[in-house]
């Protein structure tokens, strides 16, 4: 009977006078090792759009135009003596807030949604290059403008109607359509304008940076005027989106009626402050554009307390900051405001030193 061991395979036997093989031994292969780094996504992207930022920051500094006088070129401080020169600044400041806003909501609403569309890289990287045109342009006291800024602030305006037309199509295609459902927890249809208001407001800083300091004009309108009542359309519209957005929150705080009445109010002393005589004195929008300002400031921490009353806290923050209250987005108002205070000053025809 045959036994376990004779059922298995045996070696081969070498043949009895065979003469043996002169060539070497075969070596064992042994496969290269590859290290690999594990380096996510988000870090990839953020360092593309401070690598674009950059450049953006040095190729608006190179494209200036230098003004006409013998010594003194480009200046930097912290505002010009013209007041087109200290409006443009400002409102250089505020389409570096508005940007600054976009950027980290837009990367916090688009990393929720896993970028599954490539176009929502979009944003990120064209707030980036705008943060950077519109922080150069802060520090620019020269009457001259910059091309590459007012391209990149063009784009930036270009981009945000684009997302506003994406971010609609989201809304419509789902099942009911344009429903206060769809509104509430869909892509957020007036988000993307924000970068839309960042570009508007960079545009016009170039503009009234080349104005004339005497007679300043946006358009063939007195730049004053025209700047105030857009402005106060811009306050509008971004009082609806908080206001569609606070309503899907039932407004279960009442600080949440700050945005949606304070920001209207300051907006009707705007339109009336563009009805007055050019030079006379606005102190009351100047004051609702103040208010309207610290709101922004302020609603960052009042969505910061939000975050903490969510489950978890800040203790599960990694969840909490992408599911509750967005914090970078009260700062738009701010933005907006900002922009209101550079149109008084053309107003009143006299920059303000705070």
């Amino acid at each position: 009977m045959p036994t376990l061991s004779d059922r298995g395979p045996r070696p081969p036997q070498r043949q009895r006078g065979a003469p043996r093989s002169s060539r070497p031994a075969l070596r064992r292969r042994v496969a290269p090792v590859r290290v690999e780094a594990a380096v996510h996504p988000v870090v990839v992207l953020a360092a593309a759009a401070a690598g674009a930022g950059l450049l953006t920051w040095f190729a608006s500094g190179r494209s200036k135009r230098l003004a006409s006088t013998e010594s003194e070129g480009r200046r930097y401080a912290p505002r010009g003596s013209a007041v087109t020169a200290s409006a443009a600044q400002r409102l250089n400041h505020a389409s570096t807030m508005l940007a600054a806003s976009v950027l980290f909501d837009s990367g916090l609403e688009h990393y929720r949604g896993q970028f599954f569309n490539r176009a929502m890289y979009t944003p990120i990287i064209v707030s980036s290059v705008t943060l950077a045109a519109s922080l150069h342009g802060a520090g620019d006291t020269d009457p001259g403008s910059s091309r590459i800024r007012h391209g990149v602030q063009a784009l930036a305006g270009l981009t945000g109607l684009i997302g506003f037309g994406f971010h609609g199509y989201n809304v419509g295609k789902r099942e009911g359509g344009y429903s206060f459902q769809n509104l509430f927890y869909s892509a957020p249809i007036g988000a993307p304008m924000a970068l839309t208001l960042a570009g508007i407001l960079g545009v016009v800083a170039e503009h009234v940076r080349n104005a004339d300091p005497g007679t300043p004009r946006l358009a063939g309108l007195p730049a004053g005027r025209a700047l105030a009542i857009a402005t106060a359309g811009m306050l509008a519209g971004t009082t609806l989106e908080a206001g569609l957005l606070h309503f899907r929150g039932a407004f279960q705080n009442p600080a949440m009626y700050i945005p949606v009445t304070l920001p209207p109010l300051a907006a009707a002393l705007l339109v009336r402050a563009a009805t007055k005589p050019q030079g006379a004195s606005q102190t009351a929008a100047r004051w609702g554009m103040w208010a309207v300002s610290a709101m922004g400031i302020g609603g960052v921490a009042f969505h910061a307390y939000g975050v903490a009353r969510m489950m978890g806290g800040w203790d599960n923050w990694r969840q909490n900051l992408i599911d509750g209250p967005p914090l970078p987005a009260p700062p738009s108002f701010s933005g907006v405001a900002l922009g209101g205070l550079a149109a008084l000053e053309l107003l009143e025809h006299r920059p303000f030193r705070f």
